[in-house]
């Protein structure tokens, strides 16, 4: 995969060169890239998303299985059993959670495929009535330990983060965490601090993963596998970006805003809150330019959005009126 601008987009041209170390494998003709994570763990990616699979003597289990890669997922996985003579047939499906870009090729495995999920996952997936996303019909509601030909991985809900049911898997035998939606490994995260339904759960979720032990993470996101370093700068990133949040919520007068707005309250508002989340993106943006790819392009609305966070659910910058 090389760092290759679009002729057609003139407008890529004005952000900040991508850092190397954020790209992943080339992709091959079929435009995927397949590896190996630790014995008989795969995963699969189009240089955008990820999934998994383990080949077992039980059949193939994928965890995800998003359709940007679609149809290359089953080449991914023809190509490893061919290389290792064992079997290609997909016999369980895990789910992280519910979101079509994450599950949208469910169905091409047909209806025999035995799918697992949170138990908020399938009601979720009962509601939105996708036929590209049968529901599962196993489910678990905090924890389950599954064994499946002769492999074993953890399935664990810690609470509403980037979705209400969002569940990290642990591969204990493999050395591997896979947490999607969370940490985009080498890069920012983006709109609405990752497109998460709840940002303090989403917050809390770096932390968690780092209580296993695992030394390869599968993100769900982007083109390589992450380590326990890039959890750790993504702490960081965050950690500044709510430090600045509150500052500029501390020092960013309103006043001529709402001035400037006159009855129309609402121009009020969005020329504060514009300010208070263009003083939130501007140092940090600075500071992880050429440390995580695309903090030029995303940093301004996760900023605001954490900002929002941080007043919303936290009551900062909302004094009480004497």
């Amino acid at each position: 995969m090389s760092n290759q601008r679009s002729t057609a987009d003139t407008a890529v041209s004005d952000y900040a060169p991508i850092p190397e170390s954020s790209f992943g494998p080339a992709l091959n003709e079929q435009g995927y890239a397949v590896g190996r994570v630790e014995r008989n763990l795969y995963w699969v990616t189009d240089g955008v998303y990820q999934a998994a699979f383990l080949t077992t003597q039980d059949g193939v289990v994928l965890f995800d299985a998003p359709p940007s890669i679609g149809h290359n997922i089953q080449r991914a996985i023809d190509e490893i059993a061919q290389a290792n003579g064992v079997s290609n047939r997909v016999a369980y499906l895990v789910h992280t959670h519910h979101h079509a870009d994450h599950g949208g090729a469910s169905s091409l495995f047909g209806t025999d495929v035995v799918r697992i999920g949170h138990e908020e996952t399938r009601r979720l997936l009962l509601r939105d009535d996708d036929p590209a996303r049968p529901a599962p019909e196993e489910t678990f509601s905090d924890r389950r330990t599954m064994e499946i030909g002769g492999e074993r991985f953890e399935l664990a809900w810690h609470g509403p983060n980037h979705t209400p049911d969002n569940s990290v898997i642990h591969f204990p035998d493999h050395d591997a965490l896979m947490m999607v939606d969370i940490v985009n490994a080498g890069w920012v995260p983006v709109y609405v601090v990752n497109l998460s339904d709840d940002i303090p759960g989403y917050l809390g979720m770096p932390a968690t993963a780092l209580t296993y032990p695992w030394k390869s993470l599968i993100s769900g996101h982007l083109g390589r596998l992450g380590t326990r370093a890039d959890v750790q700068l993504h702490q960081r990133y965050m950690s500044d970006l709510e430090a600045s949040a509150r500052n500029a919520l501390d020092t960013v007068d309103p006043t001529p805003y709402f001035t400037a707005g006159g009855a129309n309250v609402w121009a009020g508002v969005k020329g504060y809150l514009n300010a208070v989340g263009d003083a939130t993106a501007a140092p940090v943006m600075e500071r992880y330019t050429g440390v995580l790819a695309a903090a030029d392009v995303f940093t301004p609305d996760v900023g605001f959005w954490l900002m929002e966070s941080i007043r919303l659910n936290h009551g900062y910058g909302l004094p009480v009126h004497p």
